[in-house]
């Protein structure tokens, strides 16, 4: 089984192949009255000495049937060249010796006449001289000189800018002559060709076999390739065709009832739900992404009578025995069932789903080539299913499925049932690449969406005095695609060249540019770090401090810093660098920034060692290892797939990975600072070989370490974490935090920066849902974390207790006492236990901060802001004192609040969510 939903159609036709060009202009030796054809072609317009002002394509139907264009298009490529343009054709159908006229790219000459009203309009500017067209009977781009695709091929040469290349015998003849332009349209007069074959005698009534006959208890047809005559009830109408169903049934649940008729367009207009319908056809295994459909192509469709439903079936997750036996059948498919990846969904109309909560990636969990991997790989598999909107149009208007506020994001369910037919496909954007199976809704807007995993307005608490942070800024780059760059030049290039915009990465355009730098602000302002370690910026030293510059715009001059040294220059050969930024009011460099050079490293590494005004120091180390795309030509290659989950090039992460630890130990012996925490985006889930061969050394993963489920990219319907923090054995003890902030990987794509597919830039596109928010800044979500870098690590004891004169963190477990954290910035942490009983002397707002995330936890209250929510609260005592209050079930709840600190000389007005570590 497969779908037509996001494939190209197939030609329906093959009228020959391209020939050695001739003089003027070459056409397929074909059979005369083939069908649609390209009757002329005119590149020459709006040039000097040009009739008419645009170029055209003129199509003819020189056969005896009529011929729907709905879902072909027009192509055009240079003599030589091997890719293709394309303008796609208007749904409309080509009765025999009518043509259709497609307008192609304006010239200058503005004062040469126009076409008469073209039927299609296109953007191409074709070669006056010499070029090619093609006719293809679908809208995605031909490859090659010569592709094996076309339904229709004319190569042209010799022609000037008042000469057309004309089919002979107004479009009946094979050949083709140069003459002057002459465009016909389809209110032209009709000019059938006069030897058109009369025709065919009606063939033999085919044999009638039930829709479970035809599809038969095992993968494929016992029919395939055979005409075949059937019955059934229509049940879904789609753009390429429609899904029918057997009225009764055969009982047997090996075989399905339901089948799909691919036509290649919409069916006619009295082909409707409900409508029993007789269809004669031929059994086709349509193969796509690993498998085939079985449905039924060519048809004849005779409607017999109307009113008839059909019972759908009922269906859960993981299917017992699997899904063929459904193919092309109405099903109920129960939920809840959860969203898990959403990047298909304006472009293609689909969503990947899942029972049993979300799916994970195996080798985020297991090491590779487990037995667990492959197990939860197998799970995941029989878990999931995409939800498709029945169209083969791409970036329709509206979206389907789509929502207010960024729903659906992943992580939001369907509670169901969803009923639909039940389909495959691929479930990638490669056709021939991994599959799923498939339900389209009978009515799309049936389908409710919850906000179950709503966008996050504030940012992970992680507590400690020092918070990092890193972030894959998705190609920043200051030089755009075409060749300006965000300080008014143009004609740049990013690789050297005096190529325009070659080896640019990033925006296409100022305008693109602007509104990718306004989401990265919003999200690196709102996350407020003391260090950032940044991923794929543009490898030279203006956008980093492009960024730094934006940033302090928003957030107050001199906030951040370039890191001085290796940072702020050119690291290395590739287009894209790590770098990091700082804040000078809070951390000082202690040295230059230093980058790892070793060859093995495609992007350098980049660490800084920081110190902090209580004297502590520690160093950052920004990673951005070898990514698992693009793999090696030769299968036998150590960093070929291996088909253990690691995907391409596992080998030479690993190879980083270990010259990481070397470089580490060098940075520790030469810097003196041992406490060091890597970031980065090291292309590695939490349990492959790269991460383990770190983790297996005496580093210890964070993430992991603090949470259940740490992700920060969906790929193929799967969450895992590619960015990464992971600290030295020494600092593993003084992290107080680390977590992702899930503002990207969640989010639709159609909420980035990009123009295209957006309108205005493509009218018949949905409206542009753009915002200058967080949301989508990215693919990857930034990684947050909060180090304890105190000078003491003290418990209190005793009924009376101080800290040091430095910057102490004081565990203040239960029972009463009174406590003084001396002159420095000191974190007060409260036991799961503590009930309350404490007097703090010298608390310092501004300066020092209470910790009562135990205490929460115990009262099991998680939510991102516990002051704002009112689990924590402030009451005066006294004349001028203050008591911390906390409220198990926070402000809307009716338990009553309890007073559990006393902070002696402290207003309430200056208590606030900057008081408590969150």
């Amino acid at each position: 089984m497969t779908t037509h939903v996001k494939l190209p159609s197939r030609p329906r036709r093959l009228l020959g192949v391209l020939s050695a060009a001739l003089p003027l202009a070459c056409l397929l030796a074909v059979p005369a009255h083939a069908g649609v054809v390209i009757s002329q072609v005119y590149g020459g317009g709006g040039n000097s000495g040009a009739p008419y002002n645009s170029d055209f394509i003129e199509l003819f139907n020189n056969g005896s049937d009529a011929v729907s264009l709905a879902g072909w298009s027009v192509q055009y490529a240079s003599s030589t060249g091997t890719s293709w343009q394309v303008t796609t054709l208007p749904a409309v159908t080509l009765q025999p010796g009518q043509y259709l006229l497609v307008k192609e790219a304006f010239g200058a000459n503005t004062a040469a006449a126009s076409l008469p009203t073209p039927d299609a309009t296109g953007t191409i500017a074709m070669s006056g001289s010499a070029g090619k067209v093609a006719l293809a009977s679908s809208t995605a781009a031909l490859s090659g000189a010569t592709p094996s695709g076309a339904t229709d091929l004319l190569a042209y040469s010799g022609l000037g800018n008042s000469t057309a290349a004309l089919r002979d015998q107004g479009g009946c003849a094979t050949t083709v002559t140069s003459a002057a332009p002459a465009p016909r349209n389809t209110a032209s007069t009709l000019a059938p060709c006069a030897s058109a074959p009369a025709p065919a005698p009606a063939p033999a009534p085919a044999p009638s076999r039930s829709i479970a006959e035809i599809q038969g208890s095992g993968a494929t047809s016992p029919f395939a390739n055979q005409p075949v005559q059937t019955t059934g009830v229509v049940t879904r109408v789609t753009n390429y065709g429609f899904f029918m169903q057997s009225a009764q049934g055969d009982g047997n649940d090996a075989t399905s009832d339901g089948i799909l008729v691919y036509i290649g367009s919409a069916p006619a207009a009295d082909v409707t739900p409900g409508k029993l319908v007789q269809v004669s056809g031929t059994v086709t295994e349509f193969p796509a992404a690993g498998s085939t459909v079985t449905e039924i192509t060519g048809p004849t469709v005779t409607v017999q009578s109307s009113g008839f439903t059909v019972t759908p079936v009922p269906i859960t997750l993981p299917a017992t025995g699997g899904l063929e036996r459904y193919e092309g059948m109405v099903v109920s498919l129960s939920g809840p069932l959860t969203i898990n990846q959403n990047y298909f969904q304006a472009r293609y109309g689909q969503l990947t789903l899942s029972a049993g909560g979300r799916l994970e990636t195996p080798t985020n969990r297991y090491r590779p080539g487990s037995a667990e991997a492959t197990a939860l790989a197998s799970s995941n598999a029989a878990r999931r299913i995409v939800l498709e909107d029945g169209s083969s149009l791409q970036n329709t208007n509206p979206t389907a499925f789509i929502g207010a506020n960024g729903v659906p994001r992943g992580g939001d369910t369907i509670n169901g049932p969803i009923v639909g037919v039940l389909d495959w496909g691929p479930s990638t954007s490669d056709a021939n690449g991994a599959g799923d199976w498939r339900i389209i809704p009978l009515v799309n807007s049936s389908v409710a969406i919850s906000a179950t995993h709503p966008r996050p307005t504030t940012v992970p608490g992680v507590g400690g005095n020092v918070k990092l942070a890193s972030f894959n800024v998705l190609n920043y780059f200051t030089t755009f695609t075409n060749g300006a760059t965000a300080d008014g030049q143009s004609g740049q290039s990013c690789d050297g060249s005096t190529t325009a915009g070659n080896g640019c990465r990033g925006a296409n355009n100022l305008a693109e540019f602007q509104r990718q730098q306004t989401k990265i602000v919003s999200a690196i302002s709102a996350v407020n770090a003391d260090a950032l370690g940044l991923m794929e910026i543009q490898n030279n030293t203006l956008a980093a401090q492009n960024l730094v510059a934006a940033l302090n715009a928003t957030m107050g001059a001199g906030t951040y810093a370039v890191a001085p040294g290796a940072a702020s220059g050119v690291v290395g050969t590739d287009a894209i660098k790590t770098t990091i930024i700082y804040k000078p009011a809070k951390l000082m460099p202690a040295g230059n920034s230093v980058a790892d050079t070793d060859p093995v490293n495609n992007r350098p590494t980049l660490a800084q060692t920081f110190a902090l005004a209580n004297g502590e120091r520690f160093s950052l180390v920004v990673n951005h290892l070898k990514s698992k795309g693009s793999c090696p030509s030769s299968s036998s290659s150590a960093d070929a797939d291996q088909g253990d989950g690691q995907g391409c090039w596992t080998a030479t992460r690993t190879a980083q990975a270990t010259r990481l630890r070397s470089f580490v130990g060098q940075l520790q012996a030469s810097t003196g600072a041992y406490d060091v925490v890597l970031v980065g985006d090291f292309n590695a889930y939490g349990m492959e070989t790269p991460i383990t061969t770190l983790t297996d050394s005496g580093f210890v993963d964070q993430i992991g370490r603090f949470n259940s489920l740490g992700y920060s990219y969906v790929f193929d319907g799967a969450a895992g974490r590619l960015d990464h923090a992971i600290a030295s054995g020494t600092m593993s003890p003084k992290v107080n935090m680390a977590t992702h902030w899930h503002i990207n990987a969640d989010e639709s794509l159609a909420h980035d920066y990009n123009l295209e597919f957006k309108q205005p830039a493509c009218a018949a596109c949905a409206p542009d849902p753009y915002t200058a928010s967080p949301y989508r800044s990215s693919d990857h979500d930034p990684v947050v974390m909060g180090l304890n870098l105190y000078n003491s690590y003290l418990i209190a004891s005793g009924t009376t207790f101080s800290g040091t004169a430095g910057d102490d963190f004081i565990a203040v477990p239960a029972g009463r006492r009174t406590l003084a954290g001396g002159t420095g910035r000191d974190q007060f942490a409260f036991a799961g236990d503590f009930s309350g009983g404490v007097t703090i002397t010298d608390f310092t707002p501004g300066q020092d901060q209470l910790n009562f995330r135990s205490v929460l936890q115990a009262l099991r209250v998680s939510v991102p802001d516990p002051w704002a929510a009112g689990y924590l609260g402030c009451l005066k005592s006294g004349t001028s004192d203050a008591v911390i209050t906390v409220d198990p079930d926070g402000a809307a709840g009716a338990a009553v609040a309890r007073g559990m600190v006393l902070l002696k000389n402290v207003s309430c007005s200056a208590i606030g969510a900057a008081s408590f570590i969150q």
